[in-house]
Order: C-alpha cells, then sequence, then structure tokens
C-alpha cells in the first residue's frame, strides 16, 4: 500500500492507496509548528487505528508548504521506516510543463494536471477550491499550459470579517438567496455566488484562449457548496483528484 500525503496551506490530507483505489483517507490541520515528532505520531496512531501500520511500503508528499515538506519527510522515515517521493517539476510526468518557469507550478498543480491528463478528455481545467481557488489547464496537446490563482472563498470571508468594523466572522456555506436580508446572508450571497460568477466568467476567457470547450473538473473543500450557482456546471466533481495525480506520478516514476 502507498500512503499520499497532500500538504496544503489549511490543510494535511492523507490517503491510503491499495491499487489505485483509495481505501483510507484523513485530514489534519496545517500547523507549521508541529515538529516532526508530532507529525510522526500523528500520522502512525491514524494508520495504527486502521490497521495499517504494517502495510505502508511507500509514501508520497505532494506539499505546497516548504517548511514542512522535509520535516514530514523526516517524520515518515523516522515513524515508518519508509523514504518518500517527493512531487515537484522535475519528475517525470505524462504531461509538458509550458510555462514560463515550470519551478515556480505547485507540486498540487502539477498532480491535478498529470491526474486531468490521465483520466479526463482533453482540454480540460481543475478547479482547485482550496486556501486559494486555483485553475490548472491541460490542452489538447498534453500541455500543462498554465492557469489563474485567486483568493479562495474562505480567504475572501476572513478579510471582510477582519478588514472591516461591523462585518462578523463567516463560516461557509450555502447562501439563502442572492439579496441578503441580514448580514450574514449578505455576505455569503457576495463570497459564493460572486466566486461562482466569477469561475463562470474565467472558464469562459479560458476556453476562449484554447479555442475549444474544455472538460471542467472540481476539486477542493467548498466545490459542493459552489457548484449549484454556477452556469456552467462541472463536468465532474473529484474530491481526491490532487492524491491520485499524486499517486499517478508515483507509479509513473517506476518507484518500487
Amino acid at each position: 500500500m502507498i500512503l499520499v500525503i497532500d500538504i496544503g496551506n489549511t490543510n494535511i490530507t492523507l490517503g491510503v492507496f491499495k491499487d489505485n483505489e483509495i481505501k483510507n483517507s484523513w485530514r489534519l490541520s496545517t500547523e507549521i509548528t508541529r515538529t516532526e515528532d508530532e507529525y510522526g505520531i500523528y500520522i502512525k496512531n491514524l494508520l495504527r487505528e486502521a490497521h495499517l501500520e504494517n502495510e505502508i511500503k511507500n509514501a508520497v508528499i505532494c506539499s505546497v508548504v516548504v517548511q514542512l515538506t522535509e520535516k514530514i519527510e523526516s517524520a515518515i522515515k523516522k515513524y515508518l521506516s519508509i523514504n518518500s517521493f517527493i512531487i515537484s517539476h522535475k519528475i517525470k510526468t505524462n504531461i509538458k510543463l509550458k510555462t514560463d518557469n515550470p519551478s515556480q507550478i505547485g507540486a498540487d498543480r502539477i498532480a491535478n494536471a498529470c491526474a486531468l491528463a490521465k483520466l479526463y478528455k482533453l482540454p480540460a481545467i481543475a478547479v482547485d477550491f482550496g486556501t486559494a481557488t486555483s485553475f490548472d489547464i491541460v490542452n489538447a496537446e498534453d500541455e500543462f499550459v498554465g492557469g489563474i490563482i485567486t483568493a479562495g472563498m474562505k480567504i475572501q470571508a476572513e478579510a471582510l470579517s477582519s478588514k472591516t468594523s461591523k462585518l462578523p466572522d463567516l463560516n461557509i456555506e450555502i447562501p439563502k438567496s442572492a439579496i441578503g436580508k441580514n448580514t450574514i446572508d449578505a455576505m455569503l450571497s457576495g463570497v459564493v455566488l460572486g466566486h461562482a460568477t466569477m469561475i463562470d466568467g474565467l472558464i469562459e476567457e479560458c476556453e476562449k484562449e484554447l479555442g475549444q470547450k474544455a472538460y471542467i473538473v472540481a476539486t477542493g473543500g467548498y466545490s459542493s457548496v459552489i457548484s449549484n450557482y454556477l452556469r456552467r456546471k462541472f463536468d465532474d466533481i473529484n474530491p481526491d483528484l490532487t492524491l491520485i495525480g499524486a499517486k499517478i506520478l508515483f507509479d509513473m516514476n517506476n518507484i518500487a
């Protein structure tokens, strides 16, 4: 079995693959101050409770948090006695990285793009609703041609409450209507419906540049919240897209 770890700015997602199927998954909050030992104990205990502690033969790390990449790699080595395969622009992929500076592409975006090329009809766009909302775009020639990065809904909500004196903290949820009859509903409408309108417009612009209609795949925690408000519906919602992409890359690089 293979342990895949996706280290994001807000959460760390762990998935255990048996062949090509995710058998177990967990989510931890991302805490830079946690020590190597803390992460090692957390991960080992999760695997032990699932009776998988002795089943993990390889590990894959897909990280956008530089401070934690080496720390968790060391934790896996210390507590599970296995080496980790690190996703980066330097490894073998099933796509061409056609950007100005491939070294600047986040590991999660590389994994998303590789999953698109493997699983879906091209051209395809992954819309990843994380701390940031990002578009990862693969054209019909199996080329990762770049994408879009903008503030995610959580960042927008936090900015409203922290930068204004009267607006409260906001939990992202489905708004009742476009016209909010109280402060919370008005904020939800602005964040969620505003985000949906932005997504629709950006997809339209990307397809103009691609010269054809794209297959749209959503991933990330807020994809289900926003899906009902889009004019252009997602062709698929795949919450495990990044984990699957990382596993595809692991297999492609012939790691035993």
